[in-house]
């Protein structure tokens, strides 16, 4: 008998093994805080509050829902992932580092002369990333080329995408929603970091985005909301994105700066910040970090 077979035989072992797949989920989500946190702090500059508000969504695409490895970067069958939001590097670089795509220590060099672990992710530096990103709006078309592609060569990967909500405010996004929509890329998801903040203020004050899932669906998407800090509600999403005719977008309804009160709903905290000595211990001591955690991020 398959595991599939057993735990669908027996409710109670399938509960404990969803269970037990949800917290090595948060135990990954919390270690993206704490590297992104450190690396940010090494650098002395970065963007922490999409790398904290994203971290729960990075866990559970590398962690679960994705179809690659660090075996298999270049195998052809690999779903691939693009970072529209580049900004939020540092907790692709934790998330990469977590599932053994890159060395956690070496990822700590963030923006550093001659690292590969730049302020936004390039693509000849690091072989797992699929494609360099940063100008907003430019990598939900990249990923919509590499659907039509992988449609064309008939094959089965999927491609997933992390945008900001700050990026919706680019009207190449919504070419981009209009062209995947034309094209009934199934095989596309599109995860949004609804955190209603962005540099300068909050969405609403500089741009307003609502009816944001009246916007895509009327762009012809599958649309879903869930609480983006919520991985039971993250996997089920991404289970149901799978399995839609039309393109899928899970927008995420999350918390600028999540974990770190000091930085939470606050958007100063977007980014181009430099923490002090002080900022970054009380940041790692609001995730829960150990002393000797603490000294692994801290002193490189």
């Amino acid at each position: 008998m398959t595991m599939q077979a057993r735990l669908k035989a027996d409710p109670a072992s399938a509960n404990d093994h969803a269970a037990r797949i949800e917290a090595g989920l948060g135990q990954a989500a919390r270690f993206v805080r704490m590297h992104s946190i450190a690396s940010i702090y090494h650098a002395g500059s970065g963007h922490p509050g999409g790398a904290l508000s994203s971290a729960d969504l990075f866990a559970c695409l590398y962690g679960a829902e994705m179809n690659v490895s660090p075996r298999g970067v270049d195998d052809p069958r690999r779903d691939r992932f693009v970072l529209s939001k580049g900004h939020a590097a540092p907790a692709l670089y934790a998330v990469g580092a977590y599932y053994g795509f890159c060395d956690a220590k070496d990822a700590l060099r963030l923006r550093k002369l001659n690292s590969p672990f730049q302020g936004h992710p390039h693509v000849l530096d690091l072989p797992w990333v699929e494609t360099s990103t940063g100008s907003l709006g430019q990598g939900i078309s990249v990923a919509i080329g590499m659907a039509i592609g992988l449609r064309i060569q008939k094959n089965p990967a999927r491609v997933y995408t992390m945008l900001g909500d700050g990026e919706l405010q680019e009207g190449q996004v919504w070419e981009a929603a209009m062209a995947a929509a034309h094209h009934g890329l199934g095989a596309l998801t599109a995860v949004i970091d609804y955190n209603k903040l962005q540099s300068d203020n909050s969405n609403d004050a500089i741009m307003r985005l609502e009816p944001l899932a009246d916007k895509w669906r009327a762009f012809g998407w599958d649309v879903q909301e869930i609480d983006g800090h919520d991985i039971a509600a993250i996997l089920a999403a991404l289970r149901h994105a799978g399995t839609t005719p039309q393109p899928s977008v899970i927008i995420a309804h999350t918390v600028k700066g999540k974990g770190v009160p000091y930085m939470e709903n606050i958007p100063l905290w977007h980014g181009s910040v430099k923490f002090t000595p002080q900022q970054a211990q009380e940041a790692l001591d609001a995730l829960g970090a150990s002393e000797a955690e603490k000294k692994d991020f801290l002193d490189v």
